[in-house]
């Protein structure tokens, strides 16, 4: 398995207190905007890797027939905790990804975890070294176990591990075995045993597989009418518009300003940051907010962490901040559509999107504005 590095989102323009500076500072230290958080989204997973993991999902029972309910973010969970999507590398466009990523090497030696020692099965040819096995490829399959499954996915008359979309069918197949019914949690969890032999693995997995599901399922509102409905399909309709640093005002997306806390600027960028988006989506209804995220907190009925996420209802802003129950520190802000998700712009480089409201660290509660 790939060590991943989780990062805090930093997402609305808005001043730093200097009382709040150096704790602020240490939170992000060393960070990225254009990291991952605490959960996910498919939104946080690179376009052409997402058409890989959607792409073996229809091509499985092609040669698995016997194999029910495999899906896309079944693929995505398992990927994003071998390999974090093999975000940092190029995936070219018939999905072939440089530089190839390499597990350590299988000799025991108790380096990246591995205790057991494997020996050498493909010469080299898919993990690079005759001195052992090492995994391969964003499923980190090793040599051995790619020769059973792999496929050729993109029709380029080979099965390579180190290829977005074979490496997605392999392991698709691999998780399917002789036909498991994955719609069934006993079935996906057993499925996830096998690719990996521990307990903590399969609930980091079908974690991330939650959070991908939640995802792709658009919000339920056939319940929600009048002005919340309202708020929310503006900002609905504002999906797929890039993150502007600083952009975003009550006519709509603009051009941002530099610079989020790691030096990103939205300067060149026309879209939404987070407070950018709700501002435009509440003015639709002629609700006036102010521009940054810890002071729309101040807003409304103020719906304390304490009380849950079950509290919050279709309409209700969302917060996040660096010492929740400290909102000085308030950082970032959504509005829940109901069903644990919420409309989200999250950080430079991605778009404004459909979240889990579990998709981000920090909860800080909400705000009732209607």
């Amino acid at each position: 398995m790939t060590v991943l590095l989780l990062f805090t989102a930093v997402c609305c323009a808005a001043p730093v207190s200097n009382a709040l500076s150096m704790f602020v500072s240490l939170s992000t230290e060393g960070q990225d905007d254009g990291g991952i958080t605490d959960a996910g989204t498919a939104a946080d997973i690179p376009a052409r890797m997402l058409a890989a993991y959607k792409k073996a999902s229809q091509q499985v029972g092609k040669h698995a027939p016997r194999c029910r309910g495999m899906r896309w973010p079944i693929l995505a969970g398992i990927a994003k905790v071998e390999s974090n999507h093999a975000i940092g590398r190029n995936v070219s466009d018939n999905g072939d990804i440089r530089p190839k990523i390499y597990g350590v090497l299988l000799n025991g030696s108790g380096a990246g975890g591995n205790t057991t020692a494997f020996a050498d099965t493909d010469g080299g040819k898919w993990d690079g070294t005759a001195a052992g096995e090492r995994a391969v490829g964003p499923f980190q399959f090793l040599p051995s176990t790619w020769e059973g499954v792999g496929k050729d996915a993109n029709g380029d008359k080979k099965a390579d591990p180190h290829n977005a979309d074979d490496a997605a069918l392999g392991a698709a197949l691999y998780l399917c075995g002789k036909g498991r019914d994955l719609g069934k949690r006993s079935q996906l969890k057993a499925a996830i045993l096998q690719y990996n032999h521990s307990s903590e693995y399969v609930a980091n997995v079908t974690g991330w597989i939650d959070q991908y599901t939640a995802a792709a399922q658009g919000p339920e509102l056939k319940s929600v009418s009048g002005k919340v409905r309202t708020v929310i399909e503006a900002a609905l309709a504002q999906k797929g518009v890039p993150y502007s640093w600083g952009g975003g005002s009550a006519s709509g997306k603009s051009f941002g300003t530099c610079c989020s806390p790691s030096g990103k600027s939205g300067a060149s960028i026309k879209g939404f940051d987070c407070s950018g988006l709700t501002l435009y989506a509440f003015a639709q209804v002629g609700v006036r907010l102010p521009r940054t995220a810890a002071a729309q907190a101040g807003v409304g009925r103020r719906i304390p962490a304490s009380l849950g996420k079950g509290f919050l209802k279709p309409g209700d802003l969302v917060f996040y901040a660096y010492a929740p129950g400290l909102d000085s520190t308030i950082h970032h802000v959504g509005i829940y559509v109901g069903g644990g998700q919420m409309v989200n712009a999250p950080r430079p480089g991605t778009p404004v999107r459909l979240d889990a409201v579990d998709a981000m660290p920090g909860f800080a509660g909400g705000a009732r504005l209607l």
